[in-house]
């Protein structure tokens, strides 16, 4: 009983182990998945940026002085400086971000503002949507002064990383029910098979031997039917643990197709009779939940 009970343990550990290990597996490659596409994606999105100053000066005739580091001054914000003044025309300055932007696959929403170095104040801005017709831009044509600019970027957050944890964290629930199916699937069945019927358990001074379907207390053997030692070897394979009356019935009755009521309780008293000799060893009664075979030796 024993070298059973270490088993079944063992098995339920075994499972325990390995949906937390699911879990832990699942949970870090969605992060790391979050982690190195949202990283990668943002290196990218800065390159494209400078590569929108570049252009900006080349249109400027200006190729010899440099794109400042972009500055990322926002979640979804970026500025980009230049070390001279240029000057522009809107138009081209439309042309050229919505061409560059379109290589960045988050990028379907955003603001452009020109800033004035000094103050800070909008010389020109335009703003871009996904959906063309909501597009804002005007004063195409309207060449700007050569100044000190600076380039305001800002997108429009695209929720992927808030869409990713939400499905991370609904998946979670749903892992953890595999977890519990795994678990109750090695749920012992305390049904009388070949192996569990040639054991002998020794409840207090009271011998249970389920292969002769014998009770010996006291070197007196008393019998017992078929159906009391199916229901004695589920509590002897698990003393001082609550056994609920559903699953007495279900595995006793129940997968036989018989469905019973008091049957239970019967035979329930009948074992009780047969215990009495040992008084350290009875069948209880828990309240709203079941049965338990209290062995207080």
């Amino acid at each position: 009983m024993m070298a059973d009970s270490l088993n079944i343990l063992i098995a339920k550990r075994k499972y325990l182990l390995g949906i937390t290990l699911l879990l832990f597996v699942s949970v870090t490659c969605v992060a790391f998945s979050m982690g190195s596409s949202n990283n990668f994606d943002m290196a990218r999105r800065e390159v494209l940026l400078r590569k929108i100053g570049d252009e900006l000066l080349l249109q400027s005739g200006d190729v010899t002085s440099r794109v400042l580091p972009v500055e990322k001054i926002a979640d979804d914000e970026y500025q980009i400086r230049f070390e001279n003044e240029l000057t522009f025309k809107p138009d081209s300055l439309v042309n050229t971000i919505r061409h560059l932007l379109a290589e960045d696959p988050l990028a379907r929403d955003y603001i452009v503002n020109v800033l004035n170095c000094g103050n800070a104040t909008i010389a020109y801005g335009f703003a871009i949507s996904g959906d063309k017709k909501n597009d804002i831009i005007t004063c195409r044509e309207r060449k700007q002064p050569s100044a000190c600019y600076t380039i305001s970027i800002k997108f429009k957050p695209t929720g992927t990383d808030k869409t990713k944890s939400r499905y991370l964290l609904g998946s979670l629930p749903v892992l953890a029910f595999v977890g519990f199916l795994f678990l109750r699937s090695v749920k012992p069945r305390t049904t009388l098979s070949k192996n569990q019927s040639t054991q002998i358990f020794s409840l207090g001074t009271v011998l249970f031997d389920a292969q002769q379907r014998q009770l010996v207390i006291n070197n007196n053997a008393t019998d017992l039917t078929a159906t009391e030692t199916r229901l004695l070897l589920i509590f002897a394979l698990s003393p001082n643990e609550t056994i609920a009356r559903s699953r007495l019935q279900k595995e006793i009755w129940e997968d036989e197709g018989v469905i019973v009521g008091r049957s239970l309780d019967m035979f329930i008293s009948k074992l009780r009779k047969k215990l009495e000799p040992d008084p350290e060893v009875n069948i209880v009664v828990v309240r709203g939940k079941g049965y338990k075979l209290e062995v207080n030796s």
